[in-house]
C-alpha cells in the first residue's frame, strides 16, 4: 500500500541519508510522507526507527536530504530525563503563567503579568484536566519531579507535550516503564487523538492496534500497510505464504535443472565414447572425422553452457525466494554453571523497607530455580526493592541477604562501557574466561564475527539489550540469581522471543519485575508477588485486575 502525498501531509522525508560518526550507514536515500491521523512505525531493532524519529524531530541532521514539517512538532524520546528539582508546573512549562495569575489575584496588575498570561487564563484548569486524562490528577502542580516514579515521569512529559497542542506528535516507545493502569490512560489519549499527525514507535501490541496505518521500516525502505498491528500481521502472513510458494517452486525448478544437467552429461559422455569407437575402427576419413569431432564438441559445449546457465538461474531464483522469507534469529546458549538445586536457599529478606517506594516491610525467601514475577503500580518501589536485594542500595530497615552469585539487569541498560566493543564489555564481566570462549558464546547471542567488535555506543536498542544480556548471563562467576527490571522495554516482538529463548537456558533463580504479563507467563513464572505497602503472593489473574485498576491495591479502598 502506498501512502499518497496530499495537502494533508504533515511530515515529508526526502531522499534522507544518515551515517553515524564511525561511518555506519543507517539510511541511504529514504523518502516517505506521513499524513494526518495515527501512524505506527514498526521494524526490527536496529532498523533505524528511533533514528528516523530523531531526524524528524530535528535532533539529528541528515548527511543528505531534508525533513519538512508542517506545523508545530512535539517529540517524546525513549529515554526521558527531567531535572528532579523541577516542580510539576515547571515541567509542564506553565510555572510563569501560574505565577503571573497569582500576582494578578494578589493585586499586581502590571502589564508584564498580562503579557505572560496572554489568552491562557484557564491554564491551571487545562493542566489539571490534561494530567487527569493520563491518571496524574493526584500529583498536584507543586510536587517535585524527583518524587515521581519512572512511569509518572513519562506521563508528565507527555502531558507537557499535549499542553503545547502540537500539529505533529512523535512518541518513541511511550509505554516503557508504564504499568497496565497507566498504559490504559495512554491508550485513551491515543484513542482520543482526532486532529493532527501522531507517529508512534512501540513494541506494545495493544498500542499499535490503535493506529490508522502501519509503516514498516525494513532495509532502509518504508512499506505502508492499512490498519493496526493485526492487519499488518495478516498482510505479512499473506506475503510469507506467497514467498514460501515461490521458494517451493524455485526448489522444484532447481531439482529439475540439476536432473536435466545430469542427463545432458550422460548423453555427452555417451557421444564421446561413440566417437572414440569410430576413430578406433578407422571407417571414416580423417578429415570427415575431424569435422564431426569439432561439430560434436561445439554442440556439446553449447548444450552444457545452456544447462549451466539454467542451473545458475534456478539457484539465483531459489536464493531470492529464500531472502523474501523473514526469519527471526534465535538466541541459543548453554549456561550449565547457573544451575541451582531445588530447595536450596538463594536469598532471604527480613523486615525489609527499601529507601524508596511504599513498601513498609517485607519477608521473603527465594529457593532453588524459582521464577518469580514482581509486579506493582508505578511508584510502588519495585526497582528499589530489586536494587536493595542485588546489594546496590542499603535498606532503610531490615536485611537482604543473597547466598549465591547475583547479577542485576537494570531498566536503563547502563552496564555497558560506551567506549568498548561488545566483546570487550563481556570480557570485562568475565575476566577469567578466555577471549575465544567469550566470542564463541557471543555468537550465540547473535554477535558473530565483526559484530562482536562493534562499539557499544553505536548499538541499537535491541542490540544494546542483547549485549547487556550477554554481559549479565555470561558473567564470571555465573549468576545463580538473575534479577531483571522491566527487561522487555525497548524490545520488538522478535527480540522478546529471543529473550524468552535465552532465559529457557537459564537454570538459576530468576526474579523479574515487569508489566508485560504475556511475557511473564511465557517464561514459566512459578510465583507471583505484588508489591505495594506490603509484599504478598497472588496469582496472574489477580495481578491483571490489580494493575488495571479493577481491584484497588492496599491503601486505595474507600
Amino acid at each position: 500500500m502506498s501512502f499518497p502525498v496530499t495537502s494533508d501531509v504533515s511530515v515529508t522525508c526526502s531522499d534522507l541519508t544518515f551515517r553515524w560518526a564511525d561511518g555506519t550507514t543507517v539510511f541511504d536515500g529514504l523518502s516517505m510522507a506521513v499524513g494526518r491521523g495515527r501512524t505506527g512505525l514498526v521494524g526490527v531493532n536496529g532498523s533505524g526507527k528511533s533514528t528516523l524519529m530523531r531526524l524528524m524531530a530535528g535532533v539529528l541532521t541528515p548527511a543528505h536530504g531534508a525533513v519538512t514539517v508542517h506545523g508545530h512538532l512535539s517529540y517524546l524520546p525513549q529515554n526521558i530525563t527531567l531535572d528532579t528539582d523541577l516542580t510539576v508546573d515547571q515541567a509542564l512549562g506553565i510555572a510563569d503563567k501560574r505565577a503571573a495569575l497569582n500576582a494578578i489575584e494578589s493585586g499586581d496588575a502590571s502589564e508584564t503579568n498580562f503579557e505572560i498570561i496572554g489568552d491562557d487564563w484557564d491554564v491551571e484548569e487545562r493542566a489539571m484536566a490534561t494530567l487527569g486524562t493520563l491518571g496524574l490528577d493526584g500529583i498536584g502542580l507543586d510536587r517535585t519531579v524527583g518524587r515521581l516514579s519512572g512511569g509518572e515521569t513519562v506521563l508528565l512529559r507527555l502531558a507537557a507535550l499535549l499542553m503545547e497542542r502540537p500539529d505533529v506528535l512523535l512518541l518513541d516507545e511511550p509505554t516503557n516503564n508504564l504499568d497496565l493502569f497507566a498504559r490504559r490512560r495512554l491508550y485513551d489519549a491515543v484513542d482520543s487523538w482526532r486532529s493532527g499527525t501522531l507517529i508512534v514507535v512501540s513494541h506494545d501490541l495493544d498500542l499499535l492496534e490503535r493506529v490508522d496505518r502501519t509503516a514498516e521500516l525494513r532495509k532502509g525502505e518504508i512499506t505502508w500497510y492499512g490498519g493496526g498491528w493485526s492487519a499488518y500481521q495478516e498482510a505479512l502472513d499473506v506475503q510469507r505464504e506467497a514467498a514460501e510458494r515461490t521458494l517451493r517452486a524455485a526448489e522444484s525448478d532447481l531439482r529439475k535443472q540439476k536432473k536435466e544437467m545430469e542427463e545432458t552429461q550422460i548423453k555427452l559422455a555417451r557421444r564421446r565414447r561413440q566417437s572414440k569407437k569410430l576413430d578406433a575402427q578407422g571407417g571414416i576419413p580423417k578429415i570427415v572425422a575431424g569435422n564431426l569431432k569439432r561439430s560434436a564438441q561445439e554442440s556439446a559445449g553449447r548444450l552444457k553452457g545452456l544447462h549451466e546457465d539454467r542451473l545458475q538461474q534456478a539457484r539465483d531464483r531459489k536464493e531470492e525466494a529464500e531472502g523474501a522469507i523473514r526469519k527471526d534469529a534465535e538466541i541459543r546458549v548453554e549456561l550449565p554453571h547457573t544451575v541451582v538445586p531445588a530447595g536450596r536457599d538463594v536469598a532471604r529478606v527480613s523486615g525489609l523497607r527499601p529507601r524508596y517506594g511504599r513498601l513498609s516491610g517485607a519477608d521473603l525467601t527465594i529457593r532453588g530455580p524459582e521464577r518469580i514475577a514482581l509486579v506493582g503500580r508505578n511508584g510502588a518501589g519495585k526497582t528499589s526493592f530489586m536494587r536493595t536485594l542485588a546489594g546496590e542500595l542499603e535498606p532503610a530497615e531490615g536485611e537482604a541477604r543473597v547466598t549465591v552469585p547475583v547479577r542485576f539487569l537494570p531498566q536503563r541498560l547502563d552496564l555497558l562501557d560506551e567506549d568498548l566493543s561488545v566483546s570487550e564489555n563481556v570480557e570485562r564481566a568475565a575476566p577469567n574466561v578466555p577471549p575465544q570462549n567469550v566470542r564463541a558464546q557471543l555468537a550465540k547471542f547473535l554477535f558473530r564475527g565483526a559484530r562482536a567488535d562493534q562499539g557499544a555506543g553505536t548499538l541499537s536498542g535491541g542490540e544494546r539489550f542483547r549485549a547487556t544480556l550477554a554481559m549479565t548471563m555470561l558473567a564470571s562467576p555465573a549468576p545463580q540469581l538473575l534479577i531483571m527490571d522491566e527487561p522487555t522495554n525497548n524490545l520488538d516482538v522478535s527480540s522478546v522471543r529471543q529473550l524468552i529463548g535465552a532465559l529457557s537456558a537459564y537454570e538459576g533463580a530468576l526474579l523479574v519485575a515487569g508489566h508485560d504479563l504475556p511475557f511473564l507467563e511465557s517464561i514459566g513464572v512459578t510465583r507471583w508477588l505484588f508489591l505495594d505497602e506490603e509484599l504478598r503472593e497472588t496469582d496472574a489473574e489477580e495481578v491483571r485486575d490489580l494493575l488495571e485498576g479493577r481491584v484497588p491495591a492496599r491503601g486505595e479502598e474507600d
